[in-house]
This record gives structure tokens, sequence and C-alpha cells, in this order.
């Protein structure tokens, strides 16, 4: 017997037998077995090292090596075993810096100047000079007066302005100066940046969202030094790219740490007034809208004032609600398309006596 591969997987065994028909003649019967299947091999994984695990999870980018097997040919030996190494190149993901939000300057279409405006900013600038109001005392020009080093009254009236927002001038103004006894009686961005949050948040936490604000002049310090050489930026769009500085608070400080008037700042109270006074047509919904209007037709040279005079005749007299109009000079002078006077109630009418009848009765 002897046996022939016929087949990859086959195997043919011949069984010698006489013939029936002839006693010389030896027939050879081919008898077919399967061979089994060889296994197919585990691929083998190399692996992977430290540093390679480190940069799959993001630390930095590096080249790992991929074993992929490749299929064993069929045979009743053992295969032959084949790897081929291939790179593949993992990067690192990274979150490209947000780019600094361009502030617009001017309106294509100019708002057109509201009639009489002139005679009403002249009568409420009247009517301010002999008012006192709380932002006359306790704003943010008052923050750089303690201050000797003109780079750190900059830094001051930039806190006062971040710490000002949805918070009385008041309590801005007690929280400054709780700020500055709090890291060493100057307060200056070195100093923002060497104490503890936990400093910052213990001394304005009376003022609104002191939590984010917290985190705001921290981070806000850090980048004044890492990017702007430790000194309050010169323009608008640099300043409201710092943590929690918006356009308001960017002309203010524009105007007040670096005496630049490039446009107007415009806080609840100058978007308020005006839109009463009817200087918007339409009505406008939003802060921005509001300076964009005003920037348009008030002469330049009365932007820097515009804001402390609204301020103050919004804190004492145009109240948010229940504004003083019985006191305001706009009511009587009809410059005022808001204005809302207390109605003279009429008389009640009075019972006529009985005497008095007759006495109508004698006349009669």
């Amino acid at each position: 017997m002897s046996a022939v591969r016929r087949s990859s997987n086959r195997l043919a065994k011949l069984t010698a037998k006489a013939s029936p028909y002839n006693a010389s003649v030896t027939l050879y019967e081919a008898e077919f077995i399967t061979e089994a299947s060889p296994t197919k091999p585990r691929p083998i994984v190399k692996k992977r090292s430290e540093s390679t695990s480190a940069a799959a999870f993001g630390d930095e980018p590096a080249d790992i090596e991929d074993v992929k097997p490749v299929r064993a040919e069929p045979g009743p030996s053992n295969p032959v075993k084949r790897t081929v190494k291939t790179k593949t190149k993992v990067t690192t993901t990274t979150k490209s810096p947000k780019k600094p939000k361009v502030i617009k300057q001017s309106l294509e279409t100019p708002h057109p100047a509201p009639p009489r405006w002139k005679e009403t900013y002249d009568t409420i600038k009247e009517m301010r000079a002999n008012i006192i109001a709380p932002v006359d005392t306790m704003g943010c020009e008052q923050a750089q007066l303690t201050e000797q080093d003109p780079r750190n009254q900059r830094f001051s009236t930039l806190v006062s302005l971040m710490l000002s927002s949805q918070t009385k001038d008041e309590v801005t103004d007690a929280a400054v100066r709780k700020l500055r006894e709090a890291v060493g009686g100057t307060l200056s961005m070195e100093a923002i940046i060497a104490v503890d949050e936990g400093v910052v948040a213990k001394a304005i936490e009376k003022v609104g969202f002191w939590r984010r604000k917290t985190q705001y002049i921290k981070q806000t310090a850090q980048r004044l030094k890492d990017d702007f050489d430790s000194e309050v930026p010169k323009t608008v769009d640099e300043l409201c790219s710092l943590p929690g500085v918006g356009p308001k608070m960017a002309f203010l400080a524009l105007q007040v740490a670096w005496k630049l008037n490039v446009g107007i700042g415009v806080d609840v109270h100058v978007h308020r007034i005006t839109n009463r006074l009817g200087w918007h047509k339409p009505p406008t919904r939003e802060p921005e809208q509001t300076r964009l209007n005003l920037q348009s037709w008030l002469p330049i040279e009365l932007h820097p004032d515009i804001n402390l005079m609204l301020v103050g005749f919004g804190q004492t007299v145009c109240l948010p609600v229940k504004p003083r109009c019985e006191m305001c000079k706009l009511s009587t002078m009809d410059l005022c398309p808001s204005a809302k006077l207390p109605k003279s109630s009429p008389s009640k009418p009075r019972r006529v006596t009985s005497e008095e009848l007759e006495q109508l009765s004698d006349l009669d």
C-alpha cells in the first residue's frame, strides 16, 4: 500500500488486489482520506511600551508598531509564521486657541440724530450738576486713586470694572477695598497671581457672581503677565479677549485708565434712559446696539462724559422702577416721551343737605 498526495488536504490510499477476471492482473483501488485542516495560528501582537501607551492617550504624538498576522499556507506540517509590521501614527488633538472677537466699531448706515437731543442732553447735564450719585464717589474712577504706581492704577480700574457687572457701585467699591487689603495693601497683578484663589473669593463674596469673577480676575492677571508684558492692553479687541471683560468694560477702561476716547461705554442705565427718551428708532434690545447708534450721531467729544452723566441720572432720578418724573425737568419741558406725571384726582361730589335745598328753593 502506498499513499499519494492528490490535493493540498487529501491523501489517496492505494490497495492492491487480484483481478477477478484475470489472475495475472493486479488491480489498485484508490481510497481518498481527508486530512484535518491545520489550526489557524494565533496572531502575535507586540506589547506596547509605557511611552507608547501614554502617547495613545494624547500626551504627545508617537509611532506605534502594530503587528498584523498573515494567513498561513495550509499543509500537514506547521505553517511558516510570517508577520508584517505597519506603523500607525497617533496624533494628539489639541484645541486651537480661541481667536479674540472683533468688536464692531460703527454702523454701515448711521442712525439719525433724534430731534431736540442737544436740549435734552444739556438739561440732564444741568440736573446732574446738583446731584451726587453713587457712581460719582464709588465708580471705577475711584478705584485707582489709592494706588501710586500708574500700572497698578490701570489694573485697579480694570478689576473694579470686572467686579461691577450686576453689582451696585457701593458693593463694588467695598469689594475693591477689601481685595486690596487682602493682597497686602496694593492691588497689582503680581499680588493677585501670588495669593490663593480663596483669598480673592473671600474678599469679593458680596458682589454678584463672585465665584466666576474670582476665576476671571486670577486668569486675567496671569494673562496680562504672560501676553501683555504685565500691562493693561490699549485696544478694545485685546481687552475683550481677557476672561470676564466685555465691550462696556473695555471702552470705560480705555477712557479711565489710558484717557483714550474710542467709544461709549453703555451699561443698563445708558441703555434704559436713551430708549425712554426715544433716541432709538426702532428701540434697541441690547446695549451693543445702543452703543453703535449713539456713536453714529453723538459728537465724539461727548462720548467720554455721557456714561457717567446718565448712570448717575439713572441711579437717582430715572430709576428702573417708578422713575421720579415729578422731579425731572424733562417732563415739564416735554422732552421725554416716557414721562408719567401723577394726575390730580378729581374731587368727589358732595351730597347736598336738606337745609341747602331749602335755601335753593327760596331763591326760586
